[in-house]
C-alpha cells in the first residue's frame, strides 16, 4: 500500500475500489480475495476516520470469510479483529 504510506489516502482509495471490482467481476462477490478486498477498503475508510462507510464493508468480509473459509480461519480473525477495533471506535466516538 505505498499510497497509503505517502499519506495520498485519495489515489489509495480509488487502487481499492478499483481492486474490489475487479476482483468482484473476476472471481465474484463470495470469493475470499473479495472479501479481503472489502477489508482492505474498510481499513483504510477507518483510517480516514470514515467509520460509517467502514462498517457494512467489514460486515460483508466477514459475512463471506465466516461462510468460506469458517470463524477460525486467519483471514476471518484478521477481519473480525478489525470489526472490532473499528466497533470500539464507533463506541469511543460516537457521533
Amino acid at each position: 500500500m505505498g499510497y497509503w504510506t505517502q499519506g495520498k489516502l485519495g489515489e489509495a482509495e480509488l487502487l481499492l475500489k478499483q481492486a474490489l471490482t475487479i476482483r468482484e467481476e473476476v472471481l465474484g462477490a463470495r470469493h475470499p480475495d473479495t472479501a479481503l478486498s472489502l477489508n482492505n477498503l474498510a481499513y483504510l475508510y477507518e483510517a480516514q476516520e470514515k467509520l460509517g462507510k467502514a462498517e457494512p464493508l467489514y460486515e460483508r468480509a466477514l459475512a463471506i470469510l465466516k461462510r468460506i473459509l469458517g470463524p477460525d480461519h486467519p483471514y476471518t480473525l484478521t477481519v473480525q479483529n478489525n470489526y472490532n477495533d473499528l466497533l470500539q471506535q464507533m463506541n469511543d466516538n460516537p457521533e
